[in-house]
């Protein structure tokens, strides 16, 4: 196949794809805010991907997730990035193929951010069952340390005075059944974590951009001049150290990130590059 069939008769600065993304996810941003500001409904408990054991999970979310963001500066800088190397991309590859790479970099980064869950719920819950064999209010506070980054703003008073009134009766059956009910809890909170974001497919658009044009240079913070396939390098690293870090207090999904950017990389292999080497950096 030709280089020229990748092309579109003309180049556009809001390609169609990129604008209906652009349009679609600014609606769904504003639809968040007025139905949880009139009508208290959380469109990001039905279209946030959920892991598979919480219940509020759902299918459909796989790619609603897609289209929903948690705050402005999260759907700005998603936004911004998708115009920015998206335009790029859907102008030299056409419409379809550029829908079809976004929408198959943000399942796939969420695939992978789902295994990771997993990964980290299983090892949550191992060290839950740990508590459960030895149930002490030491082992219930070095537990709830541990998980701290699940608790919420109300719970630190509230196990804070629990602590303090079952050191005082560490064997009271009804205190030690509320600890195990509470670790228990944890688990779900985990796995009830709405992901949200279109990160996934934005970072598949990015090393699509970094691959292709890998000598195009882009200012940071419009002053500092990089080449695009080292930006792209040392962002995909970033992710990764963020990743490895698993601070339950980061709400990133690091490797949701890493999974487009991976589902990116194999899909354009697998197009073959060397179809899009001749065309040259923008």
């Amino acid at each position: 196949m030709s280089e020229q069939q990748f092309r579109p008769m003309k180049w556009q600065i809001l390609p169609p794809v990129v604008k209906n993304l652009l349009i679609i996810n600014g609606i769904m941003f504003l639809a968040t805010v007025v139905f949880e500001d009139k009508l208290g409904l959380e469109l990001t408990q039905y279209l946030g991907l959920h892991f598979v054991t919480s219940q509020y999970f759902a299918p459909h979310q796989f790619i609603t997730h897609l289209f929903m963001h948690g705050n402005m500066m999260h759907i700005f800088s998603n936004m911004f990035a998708l115009w920015m190397f998206g335009n790029v991309l859907e102008n030299v590859w056409g419409a379809k193929r550029f829908l079809m790479y976004y929408m198959i970099t943000g399942l796939g980064a969420a695939l992978i951010h789902t295994g990771f869950t997993w990964y980290d719920i299983h090892n949550m819950q191992e060290s839950v069952n740990l508590f459960l064999n030895n149930v002490t209010p030491m082992d219930f506070k070095m537990l709830v340390t541990k998980y701290q980054g699940y608790l919420r703003h109300d719970d630190i008073s509230v196990l804070n005075e629990f602590l303090g009134s079952w050191s005082n009766s560490p064997n009271d059956p009804q205190m030690i059944q509320e600890a195990k009910s509470f670790a228990q809890e944890l688990v779900s909170r985990k796995a009830d974590i709405p992901t949200v974001g279109a990160s996934g497919a934005v970072f598949g658009v990015l090393l699509a951009f970094g691959m292709l044009f890998p000598n195009t240079v882009l200012y940071i913070y419009f002053a500092f001049p990089i080449k695009a396939k080292w930006f792209v390098l040392l962002y995909g690293l970033f992710e990764l150290y963020g990743g490895i870090q698993n601070n339950p207090g980061d709400n990133v999904a690091h490797f949701a990130h890493l999974g487009g950017m991976l589902f990116g990389y194999f899909l354009i292999r697998h197009w073959g590059k060397n179809r899009f080497k001749n065309i040259g950096d923008y």
